[in-house]
């Protein structure tokens, strides 16, 4: 009887320490992302150089103007809409979506997915130390308005400013995230869901743009990145069987 009684308790207990064992790695995770991207400092000018190279790369292949975008639905209260949107969602839907994944997913499933953030993330930090980029609405010659700086909310104001990187606009994880999650709930997740993230996706592509917090090709660049991610998974996972 008393077999029976304590027979769940070790699974509990694994259940719980799975549990404390992925927050914990992914507060460190985040921890040293914020840090990495915090530590990035002395680029402005670098940065600036990048801005026009990733213009003229933009002209050459033929991209639609994110200046003549922005000017083309210009609204102060969608600009502030679109402000909130950008500063308020990225963090907390992968927190969601992590959340998601590990109590409401098979384990595989979960596993999957963050390894999917890790790499993609990780990959980031990278090019945004080795190629600081000046994000559009830092150049104001150009057309472009900063919608953050204008209308709030920014994120680089206030105590946050000391944290953030205003230089690290390529690759763009908002629309690098926003992808991932609808790449992956598309393929394990329900399809009312799957909508839901998609139109996350597109929503936060338009946002980056419209507020002039990225170009065209820091989009680009998150999404290869997720691709470039999913193959060495699947290449490991070849690998391992």
């Amino acid at each position: 009887m008393s077999t029976q009684l304590e027979g769940p308790r070790p699974a509990a207990a694994r259940a719980v320490i799975r549990a404390v064992s992925e927050l914990v790695l992914i507060a460190v995770l985040f921890c040293l992302y914020k840090l990495g991207r915090s530590l990035i400092t002395g680029q402005e000018q670098e940065a600036l150089q990048h801005g026009d190279l990733v213009r003229r790369l933009e002209a050459v292949l033929r991209l639609p103007s994110e200046a003549a975008i922005q000017a083309a639905v210009h609204s102060e209260p969608l600009f502030r809409v679109a402000n909130v949107y950008y500063t308020s969602v990225h963090f907390p839907l992968m927190a969601l979506f992590l959340l998601w994944g590990f109590l409401l997913r098979p384990r595989a499933e979960y596993l999957w997915a963050r390894n999917l953030v890790i790499l993609q993330t990780g990959a980031a930090l990278v090019i945004h130390m080795l190629f600081p980029l000046a994000p559009p609405r830092m150049f104001p010659s150009w057309g472009f308005l900063d919608t953050m700086a204008r209308y709030g909310p920014s994120p680089y104001d206030g105590a946050s400013a000391d944290l953030a990187n205003q230089f690290a606009a390529m690759p763009s994880l908002h629309v690098g995230w926003a992808v991932l999650i609808a790449y992956v709930v598309a393929r394990t997740g329900p399809r009312w869901l799957a909508v839901c993230a998609a139109l996350h996706a597109a929503l936060t592509t338009f946002i980056v743009v419209v507020t002039a917090n990225h170009w065209w090709l820091d989009a680009v660049a998150g999404v290869l990145l997720l691709v470039a991610a999913d193959a060495v998974l699947r290449r490991t996972h070849r690998g391992g069987t």
